[in-house]
């Protein structure tokens, strides 16, 4: 891997993350759809995790998806993403969370655009948007 896991205690999360961002990544909720800025963010760039800023997505495989959610066709890095089985509905989904924090980013399912056939749907709180030509942030460490 090309970082190290971000372990940090729950008291420490509550202090760095907004209220919204700390229920979706450390308590594995659903943002309400529509409700993020970032599924109307259009511009090239990179979105990263809000959590640990690790890089997750590209805007070049970003898509509207008509669900309300920012969603992607593919992750940047295969090695970013965690997947696992959700059973929390009635039906199997198949989960995702930032490789390097663990934190949730929301569900992949098989009914995406091509070349995948995927749609990475993500809770835009999970979220952050770094424009292209700026900067990454250095990844957090505390």
């Amino acid at each position: 891997m090309s970082f190290e896991p971000l372990e940090l205690s729950d008291a420490r999360w509550r202090e760095i993350l907004s209220d919204e961002a700390y229920r979706v990544l450390r308590r594995d909720a659903t943002e309400r759809a529509g409700s993020s800025p970032l599924n109307d963010e259009h511009r090239a760039g990179t979105f990263i995790c809000a959590g640990c800023n690790l890089a997750l997505f590209s805007s070049e495989h970003k898509f509207e998806s008509g669900t309300g959610w920012p969603s992607f066709y593919r992750p940047l890095h295969d090695e970013h993403i965690e997947t696992k089985r959700d059973f929390k509905l009635i039906w199997p989904r198949t989960e995702y969370h930032c490789a390097r924090c663990k934190g949730h980013q929301g569900h992949v399912f098989d009914d995406g655009p091509e070349p995948t056939g995927q749609r990475w749907c993500n809770n835009g709180a999970a979220l952050n948007f770094v424009p292209e030509g700026e900067e990454l942030p250095e990844l957090r460490s505390s």
